[in-house]
């Protein structure tokens, strides 16, 4: 069918049968080995670049179809299924699915079902659209500051591409953890942004001479969150501090380094890329929670 929807059911090893229905709305049913599922009322879904790549059919891991896409979003529960306790019909949520892009989340659409370990209570000062853009960015920026870096507080750290959503949400819990934040953007509003998000100092990365004016300020930083390794890992390794971590969180192509800068100041390069075992993300979900309800996020 055409853009009036698509109508198809789908029966896949791990049993879940779907019924989807296009733009005009998902009615699904879902029974895992625990029996536990919610159904939510979708109010606004969350778009990744990912969720593009894999429409246009150039992602390492295509989905089988039929194909729902989207991984997170913001809306009501509308039913519950057996088992469910801590959540009831009416509750504001968001999803933060954990699995693969290639499986999805089914956001876009009026309903969607999801597993109870990737639904989330939303607070009632984070709105349905703030609520669809917190699974991702603010799940990658634990998973690299706290999980992969194990950042401290008193460290001086750069967020290499601060202005977008992992960006954003990566200064917001660096300094909510005590460090001293440095964002780059590459327009004046992304600037503004960046300052507005709490960063101590902001950048151009467009401009000649910002890394020297970062390391004139404050001589050099101990942590680097990389959005484009390809172009900035070998100038982030000349400004670490001895021991510093840089945390490749992005990567578009090849660059070439110099190992002596690795070895003279005894830094690291690590990956970020995941949700890392279920402990992590147990840990993940519930400091997200924490900064929702105070406030800092």
């Amino acid at each position: 069918m055409g853009s009036s929807g698509i109508n198809a059911e789908y029966m896949g090893s791990s049993g879940i049968n779907a019924e989807y229905m296009g733009s005009s709305g998902i009615n699904a049913e879902y029974m895992g080995s625990s029996g536990i599922n919610a159904e939510y009322m979708g109010m606004a879904a969350g778009v990744n670049p990912v969720e593009t790549y894999i429409r246009a059919g150039r992602y390492g891991k295509l989905p089988p179809l039929p194909w729902c896409p989207g991984r997170e979003g913001a809306g009501v529960v509308s039913k519950v299924g057996a088992g469910v306790e801590n959540y009831n019909v009416g509750d504001r949520v968001y999803l933060m699915a954990f699995g693969s892009s290639a499986e999805g989340g089914g956001t876009y659409s009026q309903y969607t079902v999801a597993p109870i370990k990737d639904v989330n209570a939303l607070p009632e000062n984070v709105s349905f659209e703030q609520g669809a853009c917190i699974g991702v960015a603010y799940r990658t920026a634990f998973r690299a500051l706290v999980q992969r870096v194990r950042a401290r507080a008193g460290d001086v750290c750069l967020v290499h591409g601060a202005s977008g959503a992992v960006g954003s949400a990566t200064v917001q819990l660096a300094k909510s953890m005590g460090l001293t934040v440095i964002g780059t953007a590459g327009t004046e509003a992304g600037i503004k942004g960046v300052l507005t998000d709490g960063a101590d100092m902001a950048v151009n990365h467009r401009e000649e001479g910002y890394m020297e004016a970062i390391k004139g300020k404050f001589g050099g930083v101990d942590v680097v969150i990389e959005m484009l390794a390809n172009v900035n890992l070998s100038n982030d390794l000349k400004l670490l501090n001895r021991g510093g971590t840089v945390a490749v969180v992005g990567n578009r192509g090849n660059i070439e380094i110099s190992p002596r800068d690795l070895m003279l100041k005894e830094s690291s390069v690590i990956g970020v890329l995941g949700a890392g075992t279920p402990r992590d993300q147990v840990e993940n979900r519930a400091a997200i929670a924490a900064g929702l309800r105070s406030g800092v996020l």
